[in-house]
């Protein structure tokens, strides 16, 4: 977990048992011209402690949240592709809200104050959202489906969905391959 109290599973734990609140004056930008200058914001975060420093700039917030909060659950689970087999029945679906809006804004101001030639070669990848269930993939090797709903807070919907989905056309290949259907 990536909270506003803590970063990780006993951190936030322990937050949340000591009855913390992570509501705080917002720190990620100027506020002071909306209504609102309180968030939940995850601080404290080092993305370098999950990402190869020279990965980092390719890659919007999100995803540096995505790979560390994934990171957390591939260990916890303790599953590990160890074989072909398993890296071909083991998918990737991270989903998101919405992706890297701080790079658009960043690249689009360096565009009105520097010209097009100083936007970054990584504008286009840093905020799409299906590079955060790539990156992860990438790094954990699995080959099966790779998705990234952007469904909200709804996005667990699809991912349960489409696992199932993609679990009953294996099984149903395998059953075809042997002759028994």
């Amino acid at each position: 977990m990536l909270t506003s109290v803590g970063i990780g599973t006993e951190a936030v734990w322990e937050a949340i048992k000591k009855g913390e609140n992570g509501i705080a004056p917002i720190t990620a930008f100027d506020p002071t011209c909306f209504n609102c200058r309180i968030a939940g914001e995850v601080k404290n975060f080092d993305p370098a402690l999950y990402i190869e420093k020279k990965e980092i700039k390719k890659m919007g917030r999100f995803i540096q949240f995505a790979i560390a909060a994934s990171e957390f659950a591939f260990q916890a689970s303790g599953f590990k592709v160890t074989n072909d087999e398993e890296a071909e029945r083991t998918g990737v679906y991270i989903g998101s809200g919405i992706g890297g809006f701080e790079v658009i804004e960043r690249e689009h101001k360096i565009l009105l104050e520097k010209g097009p030639g100083r936007i970054s070669p990584f504008f286009i990848p840093a905020p799409i959202i299906n590079l955060a269930s790539g990156h992860f993939s990438m790094r954990t090797r699995p080959k099966g489906p790779n998705s990234a709903p952007a469904t909200a807070i709804t996005t667990i919907a699809p991912a349960i969905g489409q696992s199932q989905s993609d679990h009953n056309t294996e099984h149903a290949g395998r059953m075809d391959r042997c002759g028994t259907r």
